[in-house]
């Protein structure tokens, strides 16, 4: 039994002072006003920030831990293991890795986009808790929809029980994302590695008008699968109600980075999930030029944090949110735990501080002004202890 003494403890509607939070084995077993007679360790929390650990539902971040560059690449299995170590230091206690099924190279070659990759990543982020690891490991399958091969692919990798979420993406141009067609122009010249003068865009737009996707049946029996098998499905960048009308036909649950303030509004009105990356909190805005994610916290309709590319931001973003315009902490942390978890069908487990969930902890201090971790226990063992000296 472990327990922690004179911690703020983050409830997801108050924070409480004075109280001793109980761990047996792998689970939060009470909130005690004195501390059990039996406990085999105590951790002195100092006053500081007691909150779930993080969940974060969308982020591409393995990649840069498999390929830092683009003639270098590491083996899987290393990449995974050194890439948790980063992540339960920024308190994300379950992750789901992002990767892609893309068509073709139009956002450059990477060897890390085709199936044999991505089902490799799948196969072992499946297996990998039958070995040493820190945290809770998940698969998020990004799909996009002019690949007409993904839909096989996609039935065979939920039937081995090789993902636990899927996304459908369309990143075509003149919507989604990108409806501003000179965004679309730059970001292709980059990935392409080449000058927007070089580009023959009006050749790749000609290209691009008329071109084949899955269909609305295709997506439905996606979905049907996936909630038979207690999968969550999210959409992506999506900018019209219209398109969020056809998406509750689809059967998704999830509105992944709503390009507007009023879409984003219109989405949690229809019942959806909708995540927000964290990084556009600490930036300022989109790196697109889309809906700023702390104007849709403040407005009320950014649910969900995510890490999408920069996994620290999560941490910091909730803190920012918190002292910069007042959002509740309790508030914020929900939107990096008990939201994610309610989104993807694991709220009865994991994602708040309450008796019978799952001891997925953190302690935070706040040093110079920033958040830092200072401990981390993932299923009610401490995973990692960390102290700042000056």
């Amino acid at each position: 039994m472990i327990v922690i003494k004179n911690g703020r403890l983050v409830l997801p509607d108050s924070i409480v002072d004075g109280k001793y939070l109980v761990v047996e084995e792998d689970r939060i077993q009470s909130i005690a006003e004195t501390i059990p007679a039996k406990a085999d360790k105590v951790i002195d929390a100092h006053g500081r920030f007691v909150t779930p650990g993080f969940i974060d539902i969308h982020s591409d971040r393995i990649e840069q831990f498999i390929l830092p560059r683009p003639t270098a690449q590491f083996d899987f299995e290393l990449a995974l293991k050194e890439c948790e170590r980063e992540l339960l230091h920024q308190g994300i206690t379950t992750m789901y890795h992002s990767l892609s099924l893309y068509k073709d190279e139009r956002f450059g070659k990477s060897p890390l986009r085709t199936l044999k990759s991505v089902q490799e990543m799948a196969e072992l982020i499946r297996d990998i808790h039958e070995r040493f690891h820190l945290l809770h490991h998940r698969f998020h399958l990004r799909i996009e929809i002019d690949n007409l091969d993904a839909y096989d692919i996609a039935r065979d990798m939920i039937t081995k029980g090789m993902v636990h979420e899927i996304s459908f993406m369309d990143h075509s141009p003149g919507q989604g994302q990108y409806r501003d067609l000179s965004i679309y122009r730059k970001t292709l010249a980059k990935y392409q590695g080449c000058e927007i003068e070089e580009f023959d865009f009006d050749g790749f737009l000609e290209r691009e008008k008329g071109k084949e996707t899955l269909s609305f049946e295709q997506l439905q029996a996606l979905c049907r699968m996936a909630h038979e098998h207690g999968i969550a499905v999210a959409s992506h960048d999506d900018d019209t109600q219209e398109k969020l009308q056809l998406n509750r036909e689809i059967g998704v649950d999830i509105s992944e980075f709503p390009i507007t303030v009023e879409v984003a509004k219109q989405a949690n009105a229809m019942g959806f999930f909708t995540v927000v990356g964290a990084p556009n909190i600490l930036r300022g805005g989109s790196h697109s030029g889309n809906m700023s994610a702390a104007e849709a916290i403040r407005e009320g309709c950014g649910d969900i944090l995510c890490s999408d590319y920069y996994p620290p931001a999560i941490l910091h973003g909730i803190f920012m949110m918190h002292q910069k315009y007042g959002i509740p902490l309790p508030e914020m942390v929900n939107k990096a735990s008990l939201n994610p978890a309610k989104a993807v069908g694991l709220g009865k487990e994991y994602g708040s501080i309450e008796p019978g969930k799952k001891a997925d902890l953190l302690i935070i201090e706040l040093l110079d002004g920033y958040p830092v971790i200072t401990h981390v226990l993932v299923d009610g063992r401490t995973t990692s202890r960390v102290e700042y000296r000056r």
